[in-house]
């Protein structure tokens, strides 16, 4: 997916994948989600691109009474992409951490 965000490409093909997440239900339940974070490999820019059913954030209008699932990029401070792996409980491998060598630090 490539999207331009106030003068900013932002493009999943050269993107680095770090992680990624679901909601753990099957891909037609209407609560179904699932969102991969990148970062830009040329900056510290980080970005969500996520799909999902017509009862998540992903919804979209499609008639007066009537809604769908859809797809959106979204860019993310370094801060929050950190904020999305600990909510989704994703295990930060030392590979992660290289990422935000900055923000962790060691008990």
């Amino acid at each position: 997916m490539k999207k331009i965000i106030n003068g900013v490409r932002y493009d999943s093909e050269k993107g680095i994948e770090i992680a990624s997440a679901d909601s753990g239900h099957y891909q037609g339940d209407l609560d179904w989600w699932e969102e991969t974070l990148y970062k830009a490999p040329r900056s510290e820019r980080y970005f969500i691109i996520g799909e999902g059913g017509p009862r998540t954030h992903y919804s979209r209008r499609t008639s007066s009474n009537s809604w769908s699932g859809g797809s959106d990029l979204r860019p993310v401070e370094k801060d929050e992409a950190l904020r999305w792996l600990e909510e989704n409980k994703i295990e930060i491998t030392d590979e992660i951490a290289t990422y935000f060598s900055d923000m962790i630090q060691d008990a």
